[in-house]
């Protein structure tokens, strides 16, 4: 294989395979591109996590005086900027040798169901297309802290950047006062006293972005005899000329862009938005992902063993699913609170009834097939049977289900917290920022505007997505294709 051909992509610009060489070229292009731009957050990142694995060793307590919530954001996202191109390099590559042998004629093995319904899916192009913008949505969500401008919690000086429309750009004033106050940690060894200081010096870094001296937002300013007399809003304040950090430009102000906006606290619209994806995209995918699996084992459970073991799942299932989804949340989040946690484990037990339903029906209908009776002829046991056997053919409507689901879960997450009742401020998530916005709908659309699109994106797409899965796994539909 050619060198160049390692660039993802560039050997399947092809007539068959355009699509998804075009698809991987650009997204390995992306991502390399962020490297570039973050490489000097990317370096901090992997080495403050260095430097914690080896505090964890050697002084823990230590590490829990330092650690933050934070710098796991950080975590994840360097890890994402460097497997994520690894992993397109892959199935660039398996997708290339495949192509070679298919056209060689070499390929002698018979087409796997997953094959088939992979390749009826790959000539799907809008479920396609559907299926690469939820690929970057959840990009932007693991790449959260390199991609958002600034802190999606600072609250800037209101009176200047409060409710300004997208693409705003403010002076902001560089003072010499830090972001972050230096962290005194009392430590015992050398050897400790020094990783410590670099994780704290590496924390501070990433949490201020590489920018450590405060800001304050401007309206205009002037410089006469040492005194720095600025404006924001109706007032008009002073500084000394000592309080800035002059660069050796001259210049003690630098331009900021708000691209979406600010909201009633100056916070930064797309910084929210961004962050905002992490929750909304997380708790999607947990509640599908447990929800799906609590529902198989039921489903699989009633249908194999049936008598009184089925009645009584059955019937559990029929009450949950005649009891409103909607209240039973409401009841479960006023007596136990509305944490994070709670939102996904309460959405997660009241979603998997429908795919219980499903895979009971598909057992029923399997158990009684020849493959089921000869293997429980040749003394195979009950779980070897179920998982060999059972839960393989019964994934067809699980796949589906789960991909039309997970847009609902969003919907049903953003209006708990458009109600109040879901993420909590100042946590962004995409509906509770709509919620914020709508009593200024009229006069500051933007705030709620940005990630109601959002959401209706995530949700079409995932429709699109599962429309397209749907017609991938059913053989009447891939012979009309």
């Amino acid at each position: 294989m050619p060198l160049l051909h390692l660039i993802p992509g560039l050997g399947l610009f092809n007539r068959q395979r355009k699509g998804l060489g075009l698809f991987l070229f650009v997204s390995f292009l992306a991502y390399l591109f962020i490297i570039l731009l973050q490489w000097d957050l990317v370096l901090i990142s992997f080495r403050s996590l260095a430097t914690a694995v080896a505090l964890l060793i050697t002084a823990p307590d230590t590490l829990m005086e330092i650690f933050s919530i934070e710098i796991v954001e950080f975590w994840i996202s360097a890890l994402a900027v460097i497997v994520v191109p690894i992993g397109l390099m892959l199935v660039s590559v398996k997708s290339e040798k495949k192509f070679a042998l298919e056209k060689a004629g070499q390929e002698t093995e018979a087409a796997s169901l997953g094959n088939i319904s992979m390749q009826a899916f790959m000539r799907n192009v809008i479920a396609q297309s559907a299926a690469a913008v939820v690929f970057v949505l959840y990009s932007i969500a693991f790449l959260a802290p390199l991609l958002a401008p600034f802190s999606p919690y600072d609250q800037q000086d209101f009176l200047v950047t409060a409710y300004k429309p997208p693409l705003t750009h403010l002076q902001a004033l560089v003072l010499k006062q830090p972001k972050i106050q230096a962290l005194e940690v009392h430590t015992s060894t050398g050897t400790t006293a020094r990783l410590a200081s670099t994780l704290i010096g590496d924390l501070r870094t990433l949490k201020t972005r590489n920018e450590p001296h405060s800001l304050r937002f401007v309206d205009g300013y002037s410089i006469d005899n040492g005194i720095v007399s600025y404006k924001q809003g109706m007032r008009t304040r002073t500084m000394t000329v000592g309080e800035l950090a002059v660069p050796s430009g001259g210049n003690p102000a630098i331009s900021r862009i708000f691209m979406l906006g600010t909201d009633q606290y100056g916070r930064d619209i797309l910084s929210r938005v961004i962050y905002g994806s992490r929750i909304s995209l997380s708790i999607g995918f947990l509640v599908v992902l447990i929800s799906v699996t609590l529902g198989t084992v039921i489903g699989i459970s009633s249908g194999y063993f049936g008598g009184w073991i089925d009645a009584l799942l059955m019937r559990i299932v029929d009450v949950l699913i005649a009891f409103p989804a909607l209240f039973l949340i409401l009841i479960i989040i006023a007596a136990f609170g509305n944490s994070i946690y709670l939102i996904v484990i309460t959405l997660s037990f009241t979603g998997w009834m429908g795919v219980a339903r499903i895979v009971r029906s598909q057992v029923l209908s399997l158990k009684e097939q020849e493959f089921i009776l000869a293997a429980k002829a040749l003394g195979l046991s009950n779980m070897r049977i179920i998982f060999r056997h059972l839960a393989p053919n019964t994934m067809t409507p699980v796949i589906i289900a789960a991909t039309l689901r997970i847009g609902s879960i969003i919907l049903t997450e953003a209006g708990l917290s458009f109600l109040g009742l879901g993420v909590q401020a100042p946590t962004p998530s995409w509906g509770n920022i709509i919620n914020e916005g709508r009593d200024s709908l009229l006069n500051h659309w933007w705030i709620s505007t940005f990630p109601g699109i959002a959401i209706l994106t995530t949700v079409v797409c995932f429709n699109l997505i599962g429309d397209g899965v749907r017609d991938a796994l059913d053989p009447r539909m891939r012979g009309q294709s």
